[in-house]
Formats: structure tokens, sequence, C-alpha cells
């Protein structure tokens, strides 16, 4: 398993700098488009909270994010130095009694864009994990030629 870890002081401009690693991240291990769409949204969302309510804005405390690459998933752990929070107690942004509130869509989103979402350490820990498509093989390629012909 292959590992990447950065840390960022809690600003929100940081963002920019979790963009670039998913970026980067993308490049080096071969994240395929299909779920990087889905990676950048929920891992910066999940920063950007951890930013806003899990430090509270200050740029003393960090966010802490690491990725685990493996040959059939990749997992983004983000981390801050808050409090933490009931995240087994939330509400439901598609309840039409929230749908004019103004926050509360980003773990709802993160759930349903990555595929394993995992809180630990009182809600200060999130870990993301997004499973990979199969390398296809030379094989399986060889494979589904021959079955296409026989089909016709």
């Amino acid at each position: 398993m292959k590992q990447v870890k950065i840390q960022i002081p809690s600003l929100v401009e940081n963002i920019r700098v979790v963009e670039s690693f998913i970026d980067n991240s993308k490049d080096t291990f071969h994240i395929e488009d299909d779920i990087y769409g889905n990676i950048m949204v929920a891992v910066t969302e999940a920063v950007n909270n951890a930013i806003r309510h899990g430090n509270k804005f200050d740029k003393d405390r960090n966010v802490y994010l690491s990725l685990y690459v493996d040959k059939d998933r990749v997992k983004f752990e983000v981390e801050d130095e808050g409090e933490g929070f009931d995240y087994t107690d939330l509400l439901d942004p598609t309840a039409p009694e929230n749908l004019e509130n103004p926050g509360g869509r980003g773990i709802f989103l993160i759930r349903h864009l990555a595929d394993e979402v995992e809180f630990t350490k009182d809600g200060r820990n999130v870990q993301l994990t997004f499973l990979l498509a199969p390398a296809e093989t030379d094989e399986s390629s060889a494979t589904d030629t021959v079955s296409s012909e026989n089909a016709a």
C-alpha cells in the first residue's frame, strides 16, 4: 500500500493545496476520471468541514490529509484538531423542513460520493474510500473479443 500525507493550517485558502494534492495523486496513482470528480468534491468538502467546523478557522490548528492507495481502492483520511461532533445525529438535508437551510449538505454529499465513509475519534477523523475499477488485462480483452465474435 502506498501512502502520502500532508498537513495544512486551517485557512480556507488552503483548499487550493488540497485540490493540487488530489490532482497530483490522480496523475501519480493513475486514478480514473470517472471517480476523480467524486474524490475532488468529497475530499475538499471534508477538508472544508475540518477547517470551518472542526478547527473553527483557527490557523494555529492543522488539518491532516492522508492518502492510502491499494490496487483496488484509494482511501483519503481527513483529521482536524477540534472537539469533534455527533456524526450519528445529523439532519436529513433532503427533508422538506431542511431544504431552505443554508448548510447541512456536506456530509450527505460525502456519503453519496464515496463508496465507504467512516468517522472515528468523536468525528474528528473521517475516512473516505473510493473503489477503483479493476485493471483490464490483455487476457480479459481477448476473451471479450472472442465472446463478441461468437455472439454474432
